[in-house]
């Protein structure tokens, strides 16, 4: 077997949601890589990532001569490094309105992140503040139902296929299963919560849920 090409430099499978969207999206299209585990919330933590990452953050991806930091732009890294998989969706519209949902979540949905910090395997945990993310689950409500009715024909995921949107979305799915989110409360006619058993249903997200739990034990 020849080596992989990539290493993805990740923190604990438990918490660090940035980690799983590369992971995710690599595991799910057969691209190698070897992990690098860092072990948050311990005294040289930031010393350790610093070693890979410039920004100080996980994940990062090295490889190509190059090391790649920040959630976002390791997708953009691998959708160029290898055209023929369909990490965004193949036409055009689709394609634009992929990186927009994905760049909003990059990018936004605070007092969810604040107030709903993952924890993978926990179940039965309560918001810290329930009121403080209405907006945030009615918003990731709209934009789950909207692509599946808009671009969802063709395969139970956001796009139809799988795609670095379903990746970026992956732990907000794990959030609302730790928390217990009762989607039909934020105007779901049931395929929000239909997308959701979908991805908790991946073969990758098993993996992670998995690997959380032996690390957790060490």
């Amino acid at each position: 077997m020849a080596p992989a090409s990539y290493k993805l430099v990740i923190g604990d499978k438990m918490w660090s949601s940035w980690s799983l969207r590369p992971w995710l999206l690599m595991r799910h299209f057969g691209i190698s890589f070897d992990e690098v585990h860092i072990r948050l919330r311990s005294p040289d933590t930031a010393a350790q990532i610093k070693a890979y990452s410039p920004s100080g953050k996980v994940p990062a991806l090295i490889g190509d001569g190059q090391t790649v930091w920040d959630t976002l732009a390791i997708v953009e890294f691998l959708a160029d490094a290898h055209p023929a998989l369909p990490i965004w969706p193949k036409e055009r519209r689709a394609r634009t309105i992929a990186r927009s949902v994905s760049a909003e979540m990059h990018s936004g949905f605070v007092p969810l992140r604040q107030n709903c910090p993952m924890d993978f395997t926990a179940r039965g945990l309560k918001p810290l503040d329930l009121s403080a993310i209405t907006g945030d689950v009615a918003r990731i409500v709209e934009i789950w139902r909207m692509c599946r009715k808009n671009y969802g024909a063709a395969g139970p995921f956001l796009f139809g296929e799988f795609s670095a949107a379903d990746a970026m979305y992956a732990p907000v799915v794990s959030r609302f299963v730790s928390y217990d989110i009762d989607l039909s409360k934020h105007d779901d006619d049931g395929v929000a919560a239909a997308y959701l058993a979908t991805m908790m249903a991946l073969p990758g997200m098993a993996a992670w849920g998995k690997a959380a739990t032996w690390e957790s034990a060490q």
